[in-house]
C-alpha cells in the first residue's frame, strides 16, 4: 500500500525540478497525478511513467486554470510549484520584473486555489500545498529583493487559507527549501559572467557543504501530501540544510 493510494494530486511546474520529482514521488506512492507545466517538450520526459498524466497549462491563464479544475470530478491535494527567481537588489528591480515575477510566484496560486477550493469545499476535504522558500520573510537574502517579497506573501497567502478553511477540512502548508540544486539553478549559474565563480559562491554558503536535491524537497511534500501530516496546517516546512541560521 501506498501512502498516497486513491488520492489526485495536480501540480504545477512538473516538467523538471522539484516539480517533476514530486510528480514522480507522489506517484510512486499510489497517487493518480496531473503534472502541469508550460514547457511541452520537457513535460513529454513524464509520459508513460505509471500514475501520471500530463497536461500543458500556463498557471498564470485564468482561463486555462479554471478549464483544468473543471476537467477533475476530484482534487485531494492542490500543489503550487510555478515559479521565477529574479536576480537583484530594488535598485535593480524594473517595474516589469516586479509584476512578471509577483505575477507568477503568487497570482498563480491565487488562481489555483480559487479554481480548485470550491471542489474541495464541496468534498468536504483537501490539502493545499505552496512553494515558498527560505528567501522570504523567514531570511534576507543578497539580490532576491522580488522573488524574497512573493515568497514572503507566498507564507502569507498559506497561514490565510488554513485560517479561513480550518473548519471545512481544508489544509494549508508551505515548503520553504533552501538552494537546491535543480536545472533552473544550473541555468541561472550558467548565465552568470563568470559561472564557474557562482558555482562556488553557492556552495560556500551551504553549510552542509552541498545543496539540496529535488528528491529531498520531494520526500517532504509526500509527507504534507499524505495522511501522516493530517493534523499539520498553516505552518512553513524549512528544509535549508540550516542556512537559515
Amino acid at each position: 500500500m501506498g501512502r498516497l493510494d486513491g488520492k489526485v494530486i495536480v501540480l504545477s511546474a512538473a516538467a523538471q525540478g522539484i516539480g517533476r520529482a514530486s510528480a514522480i514521488a507522489f506517484a510512486k506512492e499510489g497517487a493518480q497525478v496531473v503534472a502541469t507545466d508550460i514547457n511541452e517538450e520537457k513535460l513529454k520526459e513524464l509520459n508513460g511513467v505509471p500514475g501520471i498524466r500530463t497536461k500543458v497549462v500556463d498557471v498564470t491563464r485564468r482561463d486555462q486554470v479554471e478549464a483544468l479544475a473543471k476537467e477533475l470530478d476530484r482534487v485531494d491535494v492542490l500543489f503550487n510549484v510555478a515559479g521565477y527567481v529574479h536576480h537583484g537588489s530594488i535598485l535593480d528591480t524594473e517595474e516589469k520584473d516586479w509584476d512578471f515575477t509577483m505575477n507568477v510566484n503568487l497570482r498563480s496560486m491565487f488562481l489555483m486555489i480559487k479554481a480548485f477550493l470550491p471542489k474541495m469545499l464541496a468534498q468536504k476535504s483537501g490539502n493545499i500545498i505552496n512553494m515558498a522558500s527560505v528567501a522570504s520573510s523567514i531570511k534576507g537574502v543578497v539580490d532576491r529583493c522580488v522573488y524574497s517579497t512573493s515568497k514572503a506573501a507566498v507564507i502569507g497567502l498559506t497561514k490565510s487559507v488554513a485560517a479561513d478553511f480550518i473548519d471545512k477540512g481544508i489544509r494549508c502548508n508551505c515548503v520553504c527549501p533552501g538552494t537546491v540544486d535543480t536545472p533552473s539553478l544550473r541555468d541561472r549559474i550558467q548565465a552568470r559572467p563568470n559561472p564557474e565563480q557562482a558555482l562556488k559562491d553557492f556552495l560556500a554558503r551551504q553549510k552542509t557543504g552541498r545543496m539540496c536535491t529535488a528528491e529531498e524537497v520531494a520526500h517532504l511534500c509526500v509527507y504534507l501530501a499524505s495522511d501522516e501530516s493530517a493534523y499539520v496546517t498553516g505552518t512553513e516546512h524549512i528544509i535549508d540544510g540550516g542556512w537559515r541560521l
